[in-house]
């Protein structure tokens, strides 16, 4: 932040408040999209873990199975739908659009495919192909078993990326400067923990709903819960529209000076091959998808492995739900601390180095942590777990859970915004070409690299826990991958913010000799 800035806020505000009074009819409503964009990807998160993980015959080992042979087909499908939606409509009717479409399918949900999916899953076909063929296969009979349930999954995790990634996302680095996006992104990430803490509050809640034979949906108290979160979760997408709405019938939604000198461009096309073109020539776009595969990859090796704990502890769906609330919500009071407290100045002070830099050591600290006590849980740890009351189990999924909080929620602040603000120099076409690419395919390519890393080492094991000290010894190598892109990727935004406000991808024969990346001005 400028020293005028600071100024005209005093001292106390420049920490936890740095918005001009004129802009609070922009930021406000830009705040509450991302904290119902935020509010129903947490809730989203723990159900549908829920529902899969607890599913008959199911468990961890289906996750893996549903990234690779289910998401990166339906990513790259949302991907092209994004690309061709894009080229016809507004970006404002884009967004309704995508929208709707999870709403749509979060309603037949809702109303058809769980209240019959005893009818609609294939049990005895499922369970002829189980005794053909290996254990280390169960998770992918699982996924196709349950498949409402690995349905409800993709939409979920498909909400992420195109909805709070591509499109929230990609609206804010369109219409906020470099040097309003190091005072306005600290705080939407605190909307987006804020959201967190709720949510989590929300799953825990209503998943200690008992059952009301008076409510005239559902047949027990977890069907019940599906209802009303998801009732929920579409009330929350209607209100964020409304927000949408409100920015750009008000006009506010387009007076950035970023977004004013290039709307008058003419418009720009979008495809897969052209999207993915434009990164293969950008060593500067290359750098940024590393980090968010790296990312991806390291989050996914983890996770599989802390849920099969946590299904052991809590096999109740109700129960495994519960206790993914009470998480959503530590991670999102950690988050919004830190955001509020550490973030917000770590980025404001330090180099965009220094702040991406801190997501993959906590990372790999945490790492350490949960995979050191989980392999030598039978030695001496095992006293330790009884001085406290219980188990090893308890402790490791105590400690796991303790990594994905603290994964989490430096995710939700450094992370993301880090990430956002390396986007934010980069020409009108090189931004949404590189992050169409990047976030609706590369962040799915992450999870699902984890997810073929998982595969292998079930069907060679059989089971998660006897791949577990392999999946530690993964998860180093990546998050020594991102440590090294993080640095390259630092090199060259310092430069670009310094040099030149806005750049151009460089042509193909630029991309091959090195020469000088080509630039355009921007009045920002």
């Amino acid at each position: 932040m400028s020293a005028q800035a600071k100024e005209s806020f005093g001292k106390l505000r420049a920490f936890l408040w740095p918005i001009h009074s004129y802009e609070l009819k922009k930021f406000i409503p830009m705040l509450l999209i991302f904290f119902f964009v935020g509010f129903n990807y947490s809730v989203l998160r723990a159900t549908k873990d829920a529902l899969v993980v607890t599913a008959p015959a199911s468990g961890a080992e289906a996750l893996p199975f549903i990234k690779v042979w289910v998401i990166i087909p339906m990513a790259l499908l949302f991907t092209f739908i994004f690309t061709r939606v894009s080229n016809k409509l507004s970006r404002e009717r884009v967004f309704y659009s995508m929208m709707m479409i999870f709403l749509s399918f979060f309603l037949l949900f809702t109303f058809v495919l769980y209240p019959l999916r005893d009818s609609l899953h294939p049990h005895t076909l499922a369970d002829k192909a189980q005794s053909y063929l290996p254990i280390g296969f169960q998770g992918f009979i699982a996924i196709f078993r349950n498949w409402t349930f690995t349905a409800f999954y993709v939409m979920s995790e498909m909400w992420s990326t195109i909805i709070m990634t591509v499109l929230a996302w990609g609206f804010a680095n369109d219409v906020t400067s470099v040097k309003d996006a190091r005072r306005f992104y600290g705080l939407l990430g605190i909307g987006i923990n804020v959201s967190g803490i709720a949510a989590g509050q929300v799953a825990t809640s209503l998943s200690q709903h008992v059952f009301n034979p008076n409510i005239p949906f559902g047949t027990d108290a977890w069907g019940q819960s599906i209802f009303f979160l998801n009732i929920i979760v579409i009330l929350a997408g209607i209100l964020c529209m409304g927000c949408f709405k409100y920015m750009h019938a008000t006009g506010h939604g387009y007076n950035s000076e970023t977004y004013r000198t290039h709307h008058d461009q003419s418009e720009i096309k979008m495809g897969l091959r052209k999207n993915f073109s434009y990164l293969a020539k950008s060593k500067y776009l290359i750098c940024i998808a590393v980090i968010v595969v790296m990312y991806n990859i390291a989050i996914n090796l983890v996770e599989v492995v802390w849920k099969d704990q946590v299904k052991q502890l809590y096999p109740n769906p109700s129960e495994f739900n519960a206790y993914m609330g009470q998480i959503l919500t530590s991670i999102g009071i950690v988050a919004t601390v830190v955001s509020i407290f550490v973030s917000g100045s770590v980025i404001r002070k330090f180099s965009w180095t220094t702040s991406a830099m801190i997501s993959p050591l906590i990372l790999l600290v945490t790492g350490i942590a949960f995979f050191s006590f989980l392999l030598f849980k039978e030695t001496g740890l095992s006293q330790i777990a009884a001085f406290f009351g219980t188990t090893s189990l308890g402790m490791s999924v105590f400690f796991g859970g303790m990594q994905n909080c603290l994964a989490r929620a430096s995710k939700y602040t450094l992370f993301d915004t880090t990430k956002e603000l390396a986007f934010i120099p980069l020409s009108k076409e090189c931004k949404l070409k590189g992050k169409a690419a990047i976030d609706g395919i590369g962040s799915r390519l992450g999870k699902s690299g984890g997810s073929v890393i998982h595969q292998g080492l079930l069907l060679f094991s059989g089971t998660v826990a006897l791949s577990t000290p392999y999946v530690g010894v993964i998860l180093m190598g990546v998050i020594v991958a991102w440590i090294f892109a993080v640095r390259s990727l630092g090199t060259k935004f310092n430069q670009l913010v310094e040099d030149r406000e806005t750049i151009s991808v460089p042509d193909t024969e630029q991309a091959v000799t090195g020469s000088p990346v080509p630039a355009t001005s921007s009045a920002n």
